[in-house]
């Protein structure tokens, strides 16, 4: 459902819960919740958003999820099922990533550490090289896997699914998704393989046959 600005700033500041099932091998870190997120309960909720798409391209998920009005239970169990979680650095939502402090940024890794230290993933995905430079405090840090781990999981930097990242595309996007899955152990789909339909819409008939 369409919101106004007005609306959406209501949500300013208001956490969004972690998706985090039992079993994670796979922690996505955005850098913060949206405000669209933070009004509809769900991650990655803005539609210009890339992450489902990277997600399903990466062989991740066996479609692409939309959120942009909640969580669907099926997309929440096939997420949960294929041991991938999504946290954020810092809580509070606002309307870009960019409007954070570096005190909030470093608040957040310390939080993190304490997160991931309980829920033991294998592998962290960072979604953001800025925000993770400056949270980490390793202003030369590159893309990839990172030297040093974070609590007992190895810590990888991947592209930010942000539209506003304009030089990262799906395919590229889905490229660093699906390594930094492949090294935390996630079985993945293959291109081949049929993805189920849509949240919420029956299989459409093969063409020329009838329902």
């Amino acid at each position: 459902m369409p919101m106004t600005r007005a609306e959406l700033e209501a949500f300013r500041g208001v956490p969004l819960p972690d998706e985090i099932g039992p079993g994670v091998r796979l922690l996505f870190v955005g850098v913060n919740p949206g405000l669209r997120s933070a009004a509809v309960g769900a991650a990655f909720a803005n539609r210009g958003n890339r992450f489902w798409k990277a997600l399903h391209a990466a062989g991740i998920t066996g479609q692409v999820f939309d959120t942009s009005a909640g969580f669907a239970a099926a997309d929440r169990d096939e997420l949960y099922g294929r041991g991938v979680g999504l946290t954020t650095l810092v809580p509070g939502a606002t309307a870009r990533a960019d409007e954070l402090s570096d005190d909030q940024l470093r608040a957040g890794r310390a939080e993190l550490v304490t997160k991931v230290t309980a829920v033991r993933p294998a592998v962290v995905a960072m979604l953001g090289i800025t925000a993770f430079r400056l949270a980490f405090d390793r202003p030369r840090a590159v893309p990839g896997e990172q030297p040093e781990p974070i609590g007992p999981a190895r810590l990888w930097v991947v592209p930010n699914p942000s539209g506003l990242n304009a030089h990262a595309t799906v395919e590229s996007l889905g490229g660093a998704y699906r390594a930094a899955a492949a090294a935390a152990g996630v079985p993945l789909l293959t291109p081949e393989g049929p993805p189920r339909p849509p949240s919420g819409r029956p299989p459409r008939p093969p063409s020329g046959r009838r329902p």
